[in-house]
């Protein structure tokens, strides 16, 4: 067996830097990582897949490699507006108390793949202390930063600044600058009309930000994009790497 491997389950390896692309699992140490092997689970993460709904009892928590999760809150007439999203820097399904139902739902916006690991195992770590329960409250810290970024940024923000944070937002958990979206999944994700989105993306397209087709975004000024965000975008980044600053 090679030395960066370890048998997960039958008929199964796990690399250790294949779990390392997840930020939190690569700030362990190999030693506590490795205490992890027997129980993480790699899964494949396709698009529209739902991790879980809102009301269900959470089973696993999932830590995306290259993977992007939408974390949604439904509303009472069924429409849902995201939250907050999770890429290789986090964890999704934290349930730190048993038969804890979620808050929220956790669907795959952009396919990938994850570790899977049993949420008793994890709230077992958790309570137990040490390396990895500093990092889920680290993480968690910098959760709560982007939640309230949210939401002042949808009470005090226009279309286009709203359009602009979301679209960098995976940007930054991304490894191109290519997104597979539509217009009405954006529209959706921020509760606001489709014709908003397409006017807002119309104007950002002329002035040279972003080229647009049917499907597929290419962001092609990132800098100025992250100018015309506004601040709430770069105070809730700035607040997120201050949270997630590792311990060496």
């Amino acid at each position: 067996m090679n030395s960066t491997q370890l048998n997960a389950a039958p008929g199964s390896t796990i690399s250790l830097i294949g779990a390392q692309q997840n930020d939190l699992l690569r700030a362990l140490s190999r030693e506590d990582l490795t205490a992890l092997f027997g129980d993480l689970e790699l899964v494949t993460l396709p698009a529209d897949k739902h991790l879980f709904d809102f009301g269900d009892q959470v089973e696993y928590s999932y830590f995306p490699t290259n993977a992007i999760v939408s974390l949604q809150y439904v509303m009472e007439d069924g429409a849902s507006t995201e939250i907050a999203v999770v890429g290789s820097e986090g964890v999704v399904g934290v349930a730190l108390y048993p038969a804890e139902r979620a808050s929220y739902s956790a669907v795959v916006q952009c396919a990938g793949y994850g570790y899977r690991l049993r949420t008793d195992v994890l709230r077992e770590a958790f309570y137990s202390g040490g390396p990895l329960a500093q990092l889920l409250m680290r993480y968690t810290s910098a959760m709560f930063a982007q939640l309230a970024q949210s939401v002042a940024g949808s009470r005090h923000t226009s279309i286009e600044q709203k359009l602009c944070r979301w679209l960098l937002e995976r940007l930054d958990r991304s490894t191109s600058n290519e997104l597979k979206v539509t217009q009405e999944m954006i529209a959706n994700m921020l509760g606001v009309r489709r014709e908003s989105i397409t006017g807002a993306a119309g104007k950002l397209s002329e002035e040279g930000l972003i080229a647009y087709r049917r499907g597929c975004v290419t962001v092609l000024d990132r800098d100025l994009m992250e100018r015309r965000a506004g601040s709430c975008y770069q105070a809730a980044r700035s607040g997120a790497a201050t949270a997630m600053r590792y311990a060496a």
